[in-house]
């Protein structure tokens, strides 16, 4: 009788490494950090919108710090105040405005509806306090100076930036308006606000203009940079309206978003060229000559002579 032997059973080795929790779990974090970063770039606006805003802001701000070594002395040692605050501003103004540009992928997460809100509101308010305290100034003329034209400039702007800021907030958290979220809908309260919101420093814009070209331009600074500014103003502004008004079509869509980008990202260089670059880069010559000379060579002051 022939006897049935078995051969020894086969061992099998499994490994659960691949499986394992912790091994999972890391697959998981980079995934969602490799979307996370992915949804960033390129979700929501795209990547080339990210980098108009971005760029910009970043190396302004940059620049800023680079310079802010240089102009210690000159704004804290027997500068003007009005410099001194607004020069502050602008540095507070450029921190917000770089978050602003950096978060836009918060427009597009519905769980970061109010932080977004929040943080557009208070940067297109500090936008908007730089942009009504220069045409303040502008309007008082030659004849600012001291802690009075800073008090009267200041409390102009906050008087109007508060009432905005109430304003916006009532339609946004109240009525629920999507004022700082773009989209291709025609909203009808939220697009009114905005042809409103661009409607007046267009006709202030223009206003100054006129000014300029009329017999009551020696109540204006006659600063060339400040013309220049008024121009770039009040084109953008006339632009932006335009797209608000045509805000039902693709066309009025794209153009408001490309103003909205160009504000963003171009304004507060804008405005350190325009009011502060020649304040910190001058070293001992007396401003108030400077612009005397400017002012008589443009011939402000011909009708005295005759």
């Amino acid at each position: 009788m022939s006897s049935l032997s078995l051969s020894p059973p086969l061992e099998v080795s499994i490994t659960l490494e691949s499986n394992s929790p912790a091994k999972i779990t890391e697959t998981f974090i980079t995934n969602t950090n490799d979307h996370r970063f992915y949804s960033w770039w390129f979700d929501c606006h795209g990547i080339l919108h990210n980098i108009f805003l971005i760029l910009p802001s970043a190396l302004f701000l940059f620049y800023l710090a680079f310079q802010a070594k240089k102009y210690y002395k000159k704004l804290w040692i027997g500068r003007s105040r009005i410099i001194n605050s607004y020069y502050g501003i602008v540095w507070l103004v450029t921190l917000l405005n770089f978050a602003w540009c950096c978060l836009q992928t918060w427009e597009c997460v519905p769980g970061k509806s109010l932080s977004w809100n929040l943080l557009s509101l208070f940067t297109t308010s500090g936008l908007l306090f730089l942009e009504v305290s220069l045409i303040a100034f502008l309007l008082q003329g030659n004849y600012t100076s001291g802690t009075e034209a800073l008090t009267r400039t200041f409390a102009i702007s906050a008087f109007l930036v508060g009432l905005d800021i109430c304003l916006m907030g009532i339609f946004v958290f109240a009525f629920g308006v999507p004022l700082f979220v773009e989209s291709k809908d025609a909203h009808g309260m939220k697009w009114g606000m905005w042809i409103v919101h661009k409607l007046v420093p267009t006709a202030v814009y223009g206003s100054l203009i006129f000014m300029y070209h009329s017999s009551w331009r020696e109540r204006l600074p006659a600063r060339p940079a400040y013309y220049k500014y008024i121009m770039i103003m009040s084109g953008l502004n006339a632009l932006a309206l335009f797209a608000s008004i045509l805000s039902g079509t693709g066309f009025g869509f794209w153009l408001y978003d490309t103003m909205d980008i160009c504000y963003h990202a171009f304004y507060l260089p804008l405005i350190y060229v325009t009011f502060l670059a020649d304040f910190l880069q001058e070293e001992d010559v007396n401003l108030d000559n400077v612009y005397y000379s400017e002012m008589k060579d443009a011939g402000f002051f011909d009708a005295d002579w005759d």
